[in-house]
């Protein structure tokens, strides 16, 4: 009996180990794609719409154990709304997003035209703090034309009116912002979705404490209710104005 208690015994500890040496690995593997010196989370480069979906879908549970069941069902985004970017083979830096922007889109040439109705983009770029957010907006200004800006919609050095008198008086085909402050323009009515074709989440880039838009709970809760909004959610799968949402 002495002896098949400890072979018991034995065999749990056997089992234990290997499933911790398993998570382990999986750990040093995650932490391979963390690149600080370059400030990419290399991860979502290989992540196709089902991924990223099971990705975006756990991050929601981890930082919304506020919500209900029910909440938390309607902040889910399903693979089939997620355009699929894994054939970019580039790193996802901000120099190379003009290039992954064109790569992706149906007509690069229009990337650099603004839609005709004021404060309406085609494009929204959503990056998880102000400092990124103006770095992207330089790295964009390959599209600003006299007739199209790139608009900085992010909280850092501008006020909300600022960015509302902006949007009214000016035709913008990029917009780049942050999640709290793109909601509070579109909900004060500045910002129209009218005219958009792609929303670009700035989801490879991390900061030094290896964190990313996805990764904090004060980006992550307001960046799924932005994209989860019931005016957009419709259109990334419609083919009647039609938007990508898109994982850079």
């Amino acid at each position: 009996m002495a002896t098949e208690m400890i072979n018991r015994k034995r065999k749990a500890d056997d089992e234990g180990g290997a499933k911790k040496k398993k998570r382990s690995k999986k750990a040093r593997e995650d932490e391979g794609d963390l690149d600080v010196e370059a400030g990419l989370n290399r991860a979502f480069e290989r992540m196709d719409g089902q991924l990223l979906a099971d990705h975006i879908a756990q991050k929601v549970t981890r930082f919304g154990t506020d919500l209900s069941s029910v909440e938390l069902s309607d902040l889910y985004i399903s693979a089939n709304a997620i355009k699929d970017t894994t054939s970019f083979q580039k790193p996802r830096n901000k120099d190379n997003l003009p290039e992954f922007l064109e790569e992706f889109s149906e007509n690069p040439a229009k990337l650099s035209e603004a839609p005709k109705t004021n404060g309406s983009p085609h494009t929204l770029v959503v990056a998880g703090a102000g400092l990124r957010a103006a770095d992207l907006v330089r790295s964009l200004r390959k599209f600003q034309t006299k007739g199209n800006s790139v608009a900085k919609l992010f909280a850092k050095h501008f006020k909300v009116e600022e960015q509302v008198s902006f949007l009214k008086k000016s035709r913008t085909g990029i917009a780049v912002g942050t999640p709290q402050r793109l909601i509070d323009l579109i909900e004060n009515e500045s910002l129209s979705l009218d005219s958009l074709k792609r929303i670009v989440v700035d989801a490879s880039h991390i900061d030094q404490k290896k964190r990313g838009i996805v990764d904090m709970r004060e980006t992550m809760m307001p960046l799924i209710k932005l994209l989860t909004r019931k005016e957009l959610q419709d259109r990334y799968t419609a083919e009647e104005k039609h938007v990508d949402l898109i994982f850079y």
